[in-house]
């Protein structure tokens, strides 16, 4: 082990019943280092961060930490260590103050009892190193995604960790919230602690970190110098070739005539006089600031949240949903942005999961009918090639690409008329990107009325014929062809108009 080394993986296999999520990796993480880890989702990535962070043993291998042999049983014996942890899905006690997070399971105490004196103090300390803005006192649940992820590093600061494990950070954050984290994690390196940085973002990579190491398939492919390549290069080794086409063509045939939705003056208390006509063959994509309404918007059209005044047209009939299942039931489906949360049900099965929505169609009567359901299931498994062990594995055991393509095959069985994705590839590696996006098209061209919310520009720029971009609940513009750039979406997101040759877009 090298002297500047501080973590060494030799060899680490591990086996789960079926399958073999890890085959002899390897990596190294130096002192001080900001260092990316890719892969795509099933790539291994999050099977060894969990035996680096003790949640499971390996079944083979070794791992050298600081100079010494270690095999954590735990988190807490990880964190002991010095490996600090913090997870896409934060773990914290909402109900409890920033504090008595930092220093939960070892709150100082005085005479028998908790010295909050002391608490806050140590805890204000150790917030004040990342110039945090808010007080140890603050209860969890009154914290941005942004400030509670700085709680879940201010926990393992104290505990004095040397190296720091970031999965996916920034999929909840806003821009400036993620230029912030950034600043944070430099700052971390300038104290000497190593980052192991796990993201599927290049842009990310190639602003933060040194060396990035790439897996496939639960194999190790390569490390490279971020400084010597381009994101092309870490992209063909995740995936094994070359994504020169991560968005497919732009639609050919829009009918201007055959609208699938229109949307007249809708209004809530977070949104103003919106309308929109969707046309048959298009997919049509709502861009905009986090917190700009674009999530709101499509929630009041399904029914999910209520709207006080407006008018929806769907296939030229009037509609007025009192709920979101007379809106599926009229062919108006939306997948969450929230997809582990409010997506999936997470310990029910694939199965049960993609006929949830469509319960009547895998019936006879009123007695559910095992085989129709299979059938169903296989069907779409098949269609959107899902990759699954089977049917009746929990649906929290697929990686979050094939988890997603599970949710839209869910409301694909119902054979809606729009159906609308709200951040439709967050949290998913570059290869499952490109098939979501190449079934969206595909799902356009055949008829399907397709909306996207994406908080990506280039994503909802690449995917979309035309974008409506959305400023604190106004409907600023659209934006298409030649006029569909990012420079121009951020300057109508931003609240400004645009003019050319005296017109507005709008």
């Amino acid at each position: 082990m090298e002297a500047d080394v501080l973590l060494e993986i030799r060899d680490i296999t591990k086996r789960f019943p079926g399958t073999v999520a890890l085959n002899r990796v390897g990596m190294s993480v130096r002192k001080g280092e900001i260092h990316a880890l890719c892969g795509e989702n099933g790539a291994g990535k999050s099977t060894l961060m969990n035996i680096i962070g003790g949640v499971y043993p390996p079944s083979e291998g070794h791992i050298f930490f600081d100079g010494r042999e270690i095999t954590p049983k735990n988190p807490r014996e990880a964190q002991d260590m010095g490996i600090g942890f913090v997870h896409q899905e934060l773990s914290l006690c909402p109900h409890l103050s920033a504090a008595e997070n930092i220093f939960i399971g070892r709150l100082p105490a005085k005479w028998d009892a908790i010295d909050f004196k002391r608490l806050y103090a140590e805890a204000d300390e150790i917030l004040g190193r990342f110039n945090a803005g808010f007080s140890s006192k603050t209860i969890v649940s009154q914290l941005t995604v942004s400030e509670q992820q700085l709680v879940e590093i201010g926990k393992s600061m104290s505990l004095n960790c040397k190296l720091l494990i970031l999965d996916e950070p920034t999929s909840s954050l806003t821009d400036k919230e993620t230029v912030k984290l950034f600043e944070v994690v430099r700052n971390l390196k300038e104290q000497g602690i190593s980052v192991l940085y796990i993201s599927h973002r290049m842009a990310e990579i190639f602003e933060l970190c040194e060396r990035v190491t790439v897996f496939k398939d639960g194999a190790y492919i390569s490390t490279m110098n971020v400084a010597e390549i381009r994101p092309e290069d870490v992209i063909k080794a995740m995936v094994g070739r070359e994504l020169s086409v991560l968005y497919p063509p732009k639609a050919r045939n829009i009918d201007d005539n055959n609208l699938i939705l229109q949307v007249e003056n809708l209004n809530s208390p977070k949104f103003q006089n919106i309308s929109f006509k969707l046309r048959k063959g298009e997919i049509l994509g709502f861009a905009g600031l986090v917190g700009a309404g674009r999530s709101e918007i499509m929630r009041g059209i399904c029914a999910i949240d209520p709207i006080e005044s407006g008018e929806i047209r769907l296939n030229n009939e009037k509609k007025s949903f009192q709920n979101y299942r007379e809106a599926v039931n009229a062919g108006l489906c939306y997948l969450t942005e929230d997809r582990k949360k409010t997506g999936i049900f997470a310990v029910m099965t694939i199965l049960d999961n993609m006929i949830s929505a469509n319960l009547k169609g895998v019936s006879k009567g009123i007695w559910f009918d095992n085989e129709l359901a299979r059938k169903l299931v296989d069907t779409y498994v098949k269609n959107l090639n899902i990759k699954i062990p089977g049917m009746d594995y929990l649906i929290s055991s697929l990686s979050g690409g094939n988890q997603q393509k599970c949710l839209v095959g869910k409301w694909l069985s119902v054979h809606p008329a729009v159906l609308i994705m709200d951040e439709p590839t967050r949290g998913i590696d570059v290869g499952a990107k490109a098939e979501i996006h190449n079934l969206l098209r595909d799902l356009a061209t055949s008829g399907v009325g397709i909306i996207i919310v994406s908080s990506e520009l280039p994503e909802v720029i690449g995917v979309s014929d035309r974008v409506a971009v959305i400023h604190e609940g106004d409907l600023m513009g659209f934006l298409e062809g030649g006029a569909l750039t990012e420079e121009n979406v951020m300057m109508l997101a931003s609240g400004k108009r645009m003019q050319q040759e005296g017109e507005l877009y709008a």
